[in-house]
């Protein structure tokens, strides 16, 4: 499946580890939240980088402390109509920290894409290569916010008082955006 990534479609370096399945030695290797739980200590001792891919009912609290271990994170957007994973990838950048990969599966219209941008998302596993074009437009599309994201876009208030926006996250954190 193609893969956009940094605005182009690449080939996708991670391989999805079904559950039953032997674990690669070193390859990029995805595992579902049940395999990282039942197996953490021998995902954790693996050379191969390790990425989990959670379903759009399982909670970023779920695998908080271990953030640390995951360089990918696959959201799950099971429906198009499901937006859990938006919010799941806000909590993840900006109450959790996590710095790796955040990477959209499953059901995406062309219309979420820029707020996938806005949320976190810098991958998305994409079931046709046209979506590319897409996510193109969709960067340019818009480019006022009413509000702020992760993606540190000026946004309204901020443009119409010369302010400029917090040059450290945890600034964003502790609530510092000026209305």
């Amino acid at each position: 499946m193609p893969l956009i990534k940094d605005d182009q479609l690449i080939e996708d370096p991670w391989v999805t580890v079904v559950n039953g399945d032997a674990l690669p030695l070193e390859q990029c290797i995805i595992v579902d939240l049940e395999r990282w739980q039942a197996a953490r200590p021998e995902l954790i001792a693996r050379n191969g980088r390790l990425g989990i891919r959670l379903k759009s009912d399982q909670p970023p609290a779920l695998i908080a402390e271990d953030l640390a271990h995951f360089d990918l994170i696959a959201l799950e957007f099971p429906v198009f109509k499901d937006g859990r994973a938006f919010s799941h990838a806000r909590l993840l950048r900006e109450r959790h920290g996590f710095g790796g990969e955040l990477r959209a599966v499953g059901q995406v219209l062309r219309d979420q894409l820029v707020f996938m941008r806005r949320c976190g998302f810098d991958s998305l596993e994409a079931a046709d290569e046209k979506l590319l074009d897409a996510w193109h437009r969709a960067k340019r599309e818009i480019s006022v916010f009413y509000q702020p994201a992760t993606d540190r876009r000026p946004w309204v208030a901020n443009l119409r008082h010369g302010r400029e926006l917090p040059t450290a996250p945890e600034d964003t954190l502790a609530g510092d955006w000026a209305y």
